[in-house]
Parts: structure tokens; sequence; C-alpha cells
């Protein structure tokens, strides 16, 4: 959780920028009741469950409603989760690769420490979102739409935000290697407190993003070879 000082340091810097910052989730969730096992099912209704160390894999929750939920410890695996709506929910510890999340929704949701790979959110809809901690390889966000949405403490490598909207979206001591920002829209991104910002394709739709001066030197060679710019010491 991020300290009281700290966040309060953060909004000065985002005034003193003009930037806007993002709205957290706020999740508190009531009293839970345990998952009693079985496998998902195809627009599922899941309301206040506890799924603990539940193994879905290969299973299909497309469609399902996930709604005051804590997934903690959960393995999903090839799991399809298609046009899911995932609400007022919490994630922990979850892991796999291939989780099928295209065209969900989430929307006030908390993921914490997760270690996926490959997984597709491709067109999907993330509103008042943190995920927190962990690695996400090859994380599909291609338009994808995401709205107060922070990214803190983890690691993307190689995410595509292709053809994506992101509006406040933070990136806060996070690292992103080898992003694709192609075609994307954005509006209200700041970036200054990543820890490191390696962008493969689509430096040049880095409008509507705020950088620090150390992040303007690092981007500097790939910035100018995007403008075709040749750099070349004199001799």
């Amino acid at each position: 959780m991020v300290r009281k000082g700290a966040a309060d340091a953060g909004r000065t810097a985002r005034a003193q920028a003009g930037v806007k910052g993002a709205r957290r989730p706020e999740v508190r969730l009531p009293p839970l009741v345990a998952y009693e096992g079985g496998e998902l099912e195809p627009d599922g209704d899941y309301d206040g469950l506890e799924f603990r160390e539940a193994a879905f894999v290969a299973q299909d929750g497309g469609g399902a409603r996930f709604m005051d939920c804590a997934l903690t410890g959960c393995a999903l695996d090839e799991t399809r989760l298609h046009r899911a709506r995932l609400l007022d929910s919490v994630l922990t510890g979850i892991r796999g690769v291939g989780t099928d999340l295209g065209e969900a929704t989430l929307r006030d949701v908390e993921v914490v420490d997760a270690r996926l790979g490959g997984v597709q959110l491709h067109g999907s809809v993330l509103e008042r979102v943190v995920i927190r901690g962990g690695k996400i390889d090859y994380l599909n966000l291609r338009k994808a739409r995401l709205k107060d949405v922070v990214f803190e403490g983890c690691v993307l490598v190689e995410p595509d935000f292709g053809g994506a909207r992101l509006e406040r979206v933070e990136f806060v001591d996070c690292v992103l290697k080898g992003a694709d920002f192609n075609a994307v829209t954005l509006v209200d991104v700041d970036l200054r407190a990543a820890a490191e910002v390696d962008i493969a394709r689509g430096v040049d739709r880095l409008a509507g993003a705020v950088i620090s001066p150390a992040q303007l030197l690092d981007l500097a060679p790939v910035l100018a070879a995007a403008m075709g710019v040749r750099v070349e010491a004199l001799e």
C-alpha cells in the first residue's frame, strides 16, 4: 500500500504537471463464503465467495460474473474467462499461462502479486484497477480501454497496448520491457515514477503522456529513430 506521504507527494507532482491522477479502487469485501469446489460455469454468477488455491486449469467461465469475491493462489492456465465481469474483487497470487480474459470487464479490482504469461485482455475494459507486484509476460491489451488504472511495483514484459485507450493511467515503481504503444491513445498517462521504460514500438504515440527528464534522455535514441534523425559524433 502506498504511504500517505508518498501518495500526497505524487498528487502534488501530478498537479504541478497538469496531469490528472488515477482514482484507485477502494475494495471492501464483505464476509465471504468459501467456494465449495466444482468447475466454473459459463455465464455463472459468483457473489461473495472466497476461492482459495483453486485449480481452474482449462475450465470455461466465459461470461461469468464475480462480485465481491477474493481469488487467492488460484491456477488459471488456459482458463477461459472471455467477457467475464470482475467487480469489487481482489485477486492475490493468481498464476497461469494463456488465461483468456478477452473483452472482459474489471471494475474496482485489485490484482496483487500475479504471475501470468500470455494473458489475453484484448478489447477489455479496466476501470479503477490496481495491478500491484508480480510479473506478467506478454500481456495483450490491444484495443482495450483503461481508465483510472495503476500499475505499481510490477514487471511487464512485452506488454501490447496496440490500439488501446489509456486515460488517467499511472506506472509507479514498475518495469516496462519492450512495450508496444502502436496506435495507442493516451490521456493523462503518468510514466515518471516507472522504474524502467523500454518502448519497442509506438514511441511516436506518447502524446498525452508525461515523462521525467531522465526518461527523455533514455528514450532519445528511440525518439530520434522514429523521427528519422541520424545521431553521429563529429569526427
